[in-house]
């Protein structure tokens, strides 16, 4: 009977200490979501330098007026930046996880989609445009985005927009040699999403070979490039046979997710064929390669391209 009262006791103490855990770990949770809850734009400021005048490096000024210009052509008074304001430099390590909390935070703007085609324009709240899990992804994403690139030192400023909904302002982060990112200036691209082709010269190659290009650009809002995928497709041959083909590919994005697959599907005979899957898209969607179908996909929500297909050519 001892040895049963004994165990019981030990159980008990064992029950309390189980529960004292756990609602310790909550509290820990609870503290933790209420200081996330919290952080301020007030916040970081008391970790950042504050700036000496609120002139930006001749860089970042020219960025912010081509893109103004780029948004007037393709989205007229739907998008305009209505000025800035120069806030400092971040100066501590705190001050680069505030800004990473900052620009994921449900209340912040954000945009997606490409300006050369403006039906696939959204701007709004993170929290209005994501959930679920498409809202785990982007804001992963975006903290992913700036982990290397955010560090003491890097310079803020505030910009301010107007939208189709009114007046909003984001947090741009930038350097002498331009900007590094912000929401909407991250968030949307230029892109022809017809792509660009290119074929050998003929004449010069007739010979022996010939190839076939093709690759879709990703360009920043201020015109300079961001990011590219692309194949391209070789055959030799003698007369009109092919006697074998090769092809190569590729993709990369300035902070964003890029995914390029090619394969050659007939090699010989009377002509060359490869299968290409492409994909580029911002850091608040995700691209995924199915090798069964040989094809790129795109879930979530963000700027992207996509191009899946098949290229012939011939001698």
């Amino acid at each position: 009977m001892k040895k049963l009262v004994t165990t019981f006791k030990v159980f008990a103490v064992l029950t309390v200490m189980v529960l004292q855990s756990c609602r310790n770990e909550n509290n820990e949770v609870n503290q933790q979501e209420t200081i996330q809850a919290k952080v301020t734009l007030d916040d970081l400021k008391k970790e950042i330098t504050p700036a000496s005048s609120q002139i930006v490096p001749e860089a970042v000024q020219h960025q912010l007026d081509e893109s103004g210009k780029n948004l007037e052509i393709y989205l007229k008074n739907d998008l305009q930046i209505t000025g800035v304001t120069v806030l400092g430099k971040i100066s501590t390590q705190q001050g680069v996880e505030l800004s990473k909390s900052l620009i994921t935070d449900q209340n912040e703007f954000i945009a997606s989609g490409n300006i050369m085609d403006p039906s696939s324009v959204k701007i709004g709240k993170i929290g209005d445009l994501y959930n679920g899990e498409d809202l785990t992804t982007a804001q992963r994403g975006l903290k992913e985005a700036i982990t290397e690139e955010v560090k003491p030192g890097t310079q803020v400023m505030e910009v301010t927009w107007n939208g189709k909904s009114g007046k909003f302002t984001t947090l741009c982060f930038y350097g002498d040699s331009g900007i590094i990112w912000d929401n909407i200036f991250g968030g949307l691209v230029m892109m022809d999403t017809r792509g660009n082709s290119e074929t050998s010269d003929s004449e010069a190659s007739k010979v022996a070979s010939t190839w076939y290009k093709q690759w879709w650009t990703a360009n920043w809002l201020w015109g300079s490039k961001r990011g590219e995928a692309g194949y391209k497709i070789t055959i030799y041959y003698s007369g009109s046979t092919v006697s074998n083909a090769d092809v190569s590919d590729w993709g990369y994005i300035s902070l964003g997710k890029a995914k390029s697959e090619s394969k050659i599907i007939k090699r010989t005979g009377a002509y060359g064929q490869c299968r290409y899957a492409l994909g580029l898209c911002t850091p608040t969607g995700s691209l995924s390669f199915n090798s069964t179908n040989f094809s790129v996909s795109f879930s979530g929500l963000g700027s992207n391209i996509v191009s899946n297909g098949t290229k012939s050519l011939y001698p």
